[in-house]
């Protein structure tokens, strides 16, 4: 069953999510869930604890992008268009997922509740985490352009996150894109360290955000897409640094 399946369907009502999310899968599913999830350190996950992750993954990404989407004070056409293509919908699920998507932007819970609940289920700066950043700036430059007010919102998700101010210029440059952002950003490694050192942090960075790996971590399939495309300009910032070097 898709990750939509789950949550539309209400298959997601015997585990415990809490919070925020939980009220607002609540909210879509008719029922209420009490019961908080406590974070564990665990990297390959049991079945049931990584769809607990994929479902409360995903309920947070519709809230904070349902949430941002707003940051600018208008939510375009193009921004909700960049939501259903990030997010892989199914047609015949586009008007559940509007409903999570409206009732998020009605919440009166602030986007840092859901933001908070969902970083106590990972490691700070987890990849799977940073996924999600990558997504909402997808959304947030649907319209052309990245507004000062949505980058001052992803800043905020990024910090509760446990992303630092560095961690936070280097996902932002990599979201702008290979062939205009700065590749020695984009890795996370300054001008003047070696070409082991390099070459060491992209395939440590290649290693942790490997899509097999995210998915074990409880990343939903459905959001594999943004993990291939984290990969492949991970490889072409790389790839230009090696060539600038002439690193073999």
């Amino acid at each position: 069953m898709s990750i939509w399946g789950k949550i539309i369907g209400g298959a997601a009502g015997f585990f415990a999510l809490g919070g925020p999310l939980g009220a607002l899968l609540g909210a879509l599913a008719g029922h209420a869930i009490d019961k908080q999830m406590e974070p564990d350190d665990v990297p390959e996950l049991t079945d049931d604890r990584r769809a607990t992750r994929e479902i409360a993954f995903t309920i947070a990404v519709i809230a904070l992008g349902a949430k941002m989407a707003k940051a600018d004070g208008t939510v375009s056409r193009a921004e909700v268009a960049a939501f259903k293509q990030v997010f892989k919908i199914p047609a015949d699920e586009l008007n559940n997922v509007a409903r999570v998507f409206d009732l998020a932007k009605r919440d009166v819970a602030g986007f840092d509740a859901y933001a908070r609940q969902l970083a106590g289920m990972f490691d700070e700066r987890h990849p799977v985490l940073e996924e999600l950043i990558d997504g909402l700036f997808h959304i947030a430059r649907a319209d052309g352009g990245v507004h000062d007010a949505e980058i001052a919102f992803i800043r905020d998700v990024a910090a509760i996150f446990g992303f630092s101010g560095a961690d936070f210029a280097r996902i932002r440059e990599l979201n702008v894109g290979p062939d205009h952002a700065d590749p020695y950003t984009i890795l996370g490694v300054r001008q003047e360290q070696s070409d082991e050192e390099i070459r060491a942090t992209w395939r440590r960075q290649m290693l942790e955000n490997h899509p097999d790996k995210l998915m074990a971590q409880g990343l939903p399939a459905e959001f594999v897409a943004l993990a291939n495309e984290k990969v492949a300009t991970l490889n072409a910032a790389y790839d230009r640094i090696a060539k600038e070097r002439g690193i073999k």
